[in-house]
């Protein structure tokens, strides 16, 4: 079995990962300090480029669908889709950022209320409005056009051109020529996705044993954050032991289930008229405001807001590319450029403008009209938010309670996904077949990600890890503009095939 495993790319990933851990455990507050503010010097000198490189992606991704380029099937001509359109799309909700919306879909629109420095503080009207758009700003087409971006680069270089899933596959360059240059970009975008979901791991124990304690179930303590990542990682031993098809298509399909079902009961049991004027109103506003909102570089402001907002989120996105973009290319044969597109781009999006309207403007109407203190709970522990918030419906323990299922399953999924995405990461194969890594280092890989949140969480080292995650979103958005170059040259190599014969 550990043949697959290409020996440089693993060891010198997993020898970088245990230095990394021990380093910063070692030297937290000195860790924390260094990577917040390389994170700052990176949004105060860069942070035009992060907004010039986002909505870049997004103009390039959608003129990829609509172009010549958008008949061209991922796997070639005669390919035929892998999973079922649904199955395909409930897959990308939940690697992409299904998990997210479940932790920040009641708290962000709250917090955005009173923190955005251009909003005007006399009316309510506005507030809320502004809110929502920036809710949607931060979770919608721009975050899914850096995924569509490099989801492309994969799919084209793995299924038609038959190069292995790897960063370094997507990019034609003198760098990547090289043996150093091939393994350094791998193995950066191994230590990212097992950073981002270990990090991700952690945060989700938070959360959960913050809804069981507020059940009265358990205690908040160490101990039982421990005993929740250990039953995260255990189940996604097991859907690893599954397979893609009976793992992760299996249980993404049940979160999209469950996660419409609680979406319906908020709909139904909240105030529906009023979600439903807002929805309307909210997507018509973010689409008009588009080109402001998202080139807003609060210049004359005199605030760090976009530094801790929307410079945080672009940054996350590009950061987290190198794992979502290659599962979503995994999943995503024998579909058109087009249809791509619009899955992996137009639908997801769409699928958080809902989520967002409902919860969102269910939370507003809460807080504004009925005042259940809701801002006052986020500030405290936002990672409640979303269990204060059900509280205040009928069936509230059941409601609370079915919220935990779908974190843990999410949370399983990305754990799984995770490690689907660094074994291919690091396997020996040079070129691609239609067979995953053996299950021998899928295991390997998703034990450690439980290993490496476990320790930092011990460690209290899971806020010196985020950030010094999303420091690696500049490099790996260079990775996509250079892939998207090289992605061009190879499509119109396509056609100029096709043409010929």
């Amino acid at each position: 079995m550990f043949k697959y495993i290409a020996p440089k790319r693993f060891f010198t990933s997993l020898a970088l990962i245990v230095i990394f851990v021990i380093w910063t455990l070692s030297n937290l507050s000195y860790a924390t300090g260094l990577f917040q503010s390389l994170q700052t010097e990176i949004s105060n000198s860069l942070g035009w480029l992060v907004i010039l490189a986002a909505n870049g992606f997004l103009v390039f991704v959608i003129y990829l669908g609509f172009s010549r380029f958008g008949d061209i099937k991922l796997g070639g001509q005669d390919a035929f889709p892998e999973f079922s359109f649904s199955s395909w799309i409930a897959m990308l909700f939940s690697a992409g950022l299904g998990i997210g919306l479940l932790f920040y879909g009641v708290a962000e629109p709250i917090m955005h209320l009173d923190s955005f420095p251009l909003t005007d503080q006399t009316s309510f009207s506005s507030k809320a409005q502004k809110s929502m758009n920036l809710a949607f700003l931060h979770w919608g087409f721009h975050g899914w056009a850096v995924y569509g971006v490099l989801g492309l680069c994969f799919g084209i270089s793995a299924y038609n051109l038959n190069k292995p899933f790897r960063v370094s596959s997507v990019i034609d360059n003198r760098f990547t020529q090289s043996s150093f240059g091939r393994i350094s970009i791998d193995v950066l975008a191994i230590i990212a996705t097992i950073f981002g979901v270990a990090t991700s791991l952690g945060l989700g124990a938070t959360q959960i044993n913050s809804g069981l304690s507020y059940l009265g179930i358990v205690d908040q303590s160490f101990f039982n954050k421990i005993w929740i990542i250990a039953v995260i990682t255990l189940l996604g031993l097991i859907s690893v032991v599954l397979g893609l098809k009976k793992g992760i298509k299996k249980l993404s399909e049940m979160n999209i289930i469950f996660s419409i079902c609680l979406l319906v009961i908020i709909f139904i049991l909240g105030p529906t008229s009023f979600i439903l004027n807002g929805l309307i109103q909210n997507i018509g506003s973010y689409l008009q405001n588009l080109i402001g909102l998202s080139t807003w570089s609060e210049t004359y402001a005199g605030s760090a807001w976009q530094n801790d907002w929307t410079l945080f989120y672009y940054s996350w996105w590009f950061a987290w590319s190198p794992f979502v973009s290659l599962f979503i290319a995994r999943v995503s044969y024998g579909r058109s450029i087009k249809e791509f597109v619009l899955g992996v781009v137009i639908m997801p999006a769409l699928m958080v403008f809902i989520w967002m309207g409902t919860f969102g403007n269910a939370a507003i109407f809460l807080e504004y009209f009925n005042g259940i203190g809701l801002s006052e709970a986020i500030n405290e522990d936002i990672s409640v938010s979303l269990f204060f918030f059900l509280e205040q419906f009928p069936f509230s323990n059941l409601l609370i309670g079915a919220s935990i299922v779908i974190i843990l399953t999410f949370f399983v999924t990305s754990s799984d996904s995770g490690a689907l995405v660094s074994s291919m990461l690091s396997s020996s194969k040079e070129s691609n077949t239609e067979e995953d890594p053996p299950m021998l280092a899928r295991v390997i890989w998703a034990t450690l990600l439980g290993i490496v949140a476990i320790a930092l969480l011990a460690g209290g080292g899971l806020q010196a890890l985020q950030t010094s995650v999303l420091v690696t979103g500049i490099p790996f958005a260079f990775v996509i503009a250079i892939g998207g170059k090289t992605l061009i040259k190879r499509l119109q190599e396509i056609l100029e095939d096709k043409s010929r014969n």
